[in-house]
């Protein structure tokens, strides 16, 4: 059954709540890990096991997402303080999406699993019922962005996306909420209707952060501006 998801005035208590620490920093070194971009709109950054590794145990990096491109042990093994995992992701194929849904973390895990040659309905039910939360990247098809949304929207892990462009943060979102009320996803995703973004009431607003866990950006400054540029984020709210 749909979800209504209440349309008001553009005016809300808090106009940023459909973006709050929504953008996730992906950061390929320690320089731009140290650099992310911090404010209200950011989430945690995205950092590989790998760099992590690399990194001086001296550093503080705070809370951030892991990207396992390691075995979980290695990481333990080589590093145990400098950062507090929030979050772990990892990219799984068909052969081994089993191994992925079975990691023992102590965070929570975002699957994000090679759809090709998989189906997709299928797969996003089988992480859900894992208790893992499904990730897909916003440049895939609209077929399967809509049959993952059609499973998450009605569970409790969430989901997690991929972007390239603020652009691609407007769809994503768009269609999240065209899943909630019953809507075309596919329709949202090609063209998202800002006005409607804007005018979503505070709870309608969480009930989409309720499903919409994040978005990994590299270029998460450039996206803000995006969201800036279309009201969704007030000009003023502070970047630091």
């Amino acid at each position: 059954m749909p979800i209504p998801l209440t349309l008001g005035v553009p005016h809300r208590p808090d106009p940023n709540a459909l973006v709050h620490a929504l953008l996730q920093p992906v950061c390929s070194d320690g320089d731009s890990l140290a650099a992310a971009p911090r404010g209200a709109e950011y989430g945690p950054p995205v950092v590989r096991a790998s760099t992590l590794l690399a990194l001086p145990d001296v550093e503080n990096f705070g809370r951030i997402v892991v990207h396992l491109d390691l075995d979980p042990d290695e990481l333990r093994a080589g590093r145990t303080g400098g950062y507090e995992a929030v979050r772990f992701t990892v990219d799984a194929s068909a052969e081994h999406l089993a191994d992925a849904l079975a990691l023992r973390l102590p965070s929570p895990l975002v699957v994000f699993p090679m759809f090709d040659a998989i189906d997709v309905a299928e797969t996003a039910e089988a992480v859900v019922l894992a208790h893992r939360t499904p990730g897909i990247g916003v440049a895939d098809t609209p077929r399967r962005i809509a049959d993952v949304l059609a499973v998450v929207s009605h569970a409790d892990v969430g989901l997690v996306a991929r972007a390239d462009s603020g652009d691609e943060v407007l769809s994503i979102l768009a269609a999240t909420v065209a899943s909630l009320r019953g809507d075309d996803i596919a329709a949202a995703l090609a063209a998202p209707n800002v006005a409607a973004l804007r005018a979503l009431i505070p709870e309608a607003a969480e009930a989409v952060r309720e499903v919409l866990l994040g978005i990994e950006i590299v270029d998460a400054a450039r996206a803000r501006a995006r969201l800036v540029d279309v009201g969704l984020i007030a000009s003023s709210t502070s970047t630091t």
